[in-house]
């Protein structure tokens, strides 16, 4: 446990949210002596990064009560698969068996990669084969489990019961036309397997036994045992009630909705879950992105070219700014990770909570010397023409015998997602520049200086020597552009390392040829 002066002091959001968390709903936790959480999963899509975000950042939260607070608690991740399929994705194959299926049940049309009984299936087993592989702690649950297992059928009579009420919350928030035809309750249809939205024309609030108009037929039907399901809003406020949840997060897309469902709930009779709007992720373009899109970056992408403790720790910072997510974002990510891990050790007890990787490993960090930076190592994947770890390790070592494998266990993992970014990412994008005349003469004088050094300078001083000569050739007052050269020429970029650590690492005589 920590020092309880830290705990109330401290900054860090997971901290400052929990804080606020048990004090909001003191009576409610004290009663039931434990404390559930839950975030939710649409599956009309294959996993993106903003689902494993809400289960990252909500860990997060957890594993600063387990420092604050022994209390027993719960990770609800909760997927919507009953929900009907409104539009085909863009990145899912076999689009035609979704096209015939649309507005069934996620978990009622066939599975398009054929893997699993359905396409719901399919995207609830691919999120928990992803946080699995982080080793989170949660409890899956299924909509279509719930509703056609009775596990809601209280609740829905409860709704039911407050049918005016409800009513009264939502039809203010419709349009006219809307509003004439709104219900609640969504019926499956038994002639075509698909959830229909149309009015209700009857009830017993008792027996739960309803009565719809559609195509001006009468369709009678239950709204228990998974004959009916929830608009979405009534949906989430009638899970809280259920699951007893205390805390969930969504995204700032998601507010007005959940000022609705927290009135619902409030009608239900239970107070509403404490809340977290996450401003939402964008990709390149500055696009929100979508599962149905599949823009942005992917899981599997993400985890081709860096670590799963990256990504843990992108999600860290500043949950209420709006973040770019695109490929280009990695390198940056990792770099950051290796400083934050190697300034660890040397932080005092109140810094290290502000620390992310404090966070991203449950307080417990690895201790390791950093070698290099991520981009550093990409460049040496390219200097080396390195295409397996073996070849990248030797062509390290053939500059520093001292660096083992063994004992630098993140560089090690860092090679081969170096090797992976390196051919995706980089070398196809490789235009290296001709200078012309001047510039030539600027990267002549450079070499020259480079024989005169020597290799026991630090890499501070070579990075000194190497801004003199760009000064002293025309870049005094654009040393930007000078830099600029040397990686166009040498790398095909227009952005690379630090030269001074380059050089100091590569070898002035090898960095000269």
């Amino acid at each position: 446990m920590l020092d309880n002066n830290l705990i109330q002091s401290t900054s860090s959001w997971p901290f400052v949210e929990v804080r606020k968390l048990l004090k909001d709903r003191k009576e409610i936790i004290r009663k039931k002596k434990k404390i559930t959480f839950q975030t939710g999963y649409g599956p009309s899509g294959l996993p993106h990064i903003g689902t494993f975000g809400e289960v990252a950042r909500t860990s997060m939260m957890i594993n600063a009560l387990n420092f604050i607070e022994k209390i027993d608690h719960e990770l609800i991740t909760f997927s919507d698969d009953m929900d009907g399929l409104r539009k085909v994705p863009d990145n899912i194959p076999n689009e035609e068996i979704l096209k015939k299926n649309l507005g069934k049940p996620l978990t009622s049309i066939p599975d398009p990669f054929k893997k699993f009984n359905s396409f719901g299936e399919h995207n609830n087993e691919k999120l928990k084969e992803f946080l699995k592989r982080f080793n989170f702690r949660f409890n899956f649950k299924s909509s279509t489990d719930n509703y056609q297992k009775g596990i809601f059928n209280d609740s829905l009579i409860r709704v039911i019961e407050k049918y005016d009420e409800i009513m009264n919350i939502i039809l203010p928030t419709l349009r006219e036309e809307r509003r004439k035809t709104y219900s609640p309750f969504l019926p499956i249809c038994k002639k075509t397997g698909k959830v229909l939205e149309i009015p209700l024309v009857d009830m017993n609030k008792k027996t739960g036994k309803v009565v719809f108009k559609h195509n001006n037929e009468r369709i009678e039907t239950s709204i228990l045992d998974g004959n009916c399901k929830l608009q979405w809003k009534v949906d989430w406020a009638m899970r809280w009630f259920t699951f007893d949840v205390d805390f969930e997060m969504y995204g700032k897309d998601l507010t007005e909705s959940a000022i609705l469902s927290n009135k619902i709930c409030r009608a239900l009779g239970k107070n509403p879950p404490n809340g977290f709007a996450y401003e939402l992720f964008l990709d390149e373009k500055g696009e929100k992105i979508s599962k149905s899109k599949g823009n942005g970056i992917s899981i599997e992408q993400w985890l081709r070219y860096a670590s799963p403790e990256s990504l843990s720790l992108y999600m860290y910072p500043n949950p209420k700014r709006a973040k770019k997510l695109y490929s280009e974002v990695v390198p940056k990510t990792v770099d950051d990770y290796l400083t934050y891990i190697e300034k660890f050790p040397t932080q005092e007890l109140k810094d290290q909570i502000l620390n992310p990787v404090w966070h991203v490993h449950n307080g417990k960090p690895p201790s390791e010397k950093i070698i290099m930076p991520f981009s550093m190592l990409l460049n040496l994947v390219g200097s080396s023409n390195a295409d397996n770890k073996e070849i990248l390790w030797k062509f390290v070592n053939k500059f520093h015998k001292e660096i083992n494998r063994r004992d630098h266990k993140i560089l090690d993992n860092l090679t081969e997602y170096a090797i992976n970014y390196f051919k995706d990412k980089v070398e196809p994008n490789k235009k290296f520049k001709k200078p012309n005349d001047n510039e030539k003469k600027a990267l002549e004088n450079l070499i020259s200086k480079l024989k005169e050094l020597s290799q026991s300078l630090t890499p501070e001083e070579i990075q000194t020597h190497v801004y003199t000569v760009g000064k002293e050739n025309g870049y005094e007052k654009n040393l930007r552009d000078w830099f600029k050269l040397i990686y166009e020429v040498v790398f095909g970029e227009t952005n690379g390392p630090r030269m001074g650590f380059f050089i100091s690492f590569f070898g002035l005589n090898e960095t000269i040829k």
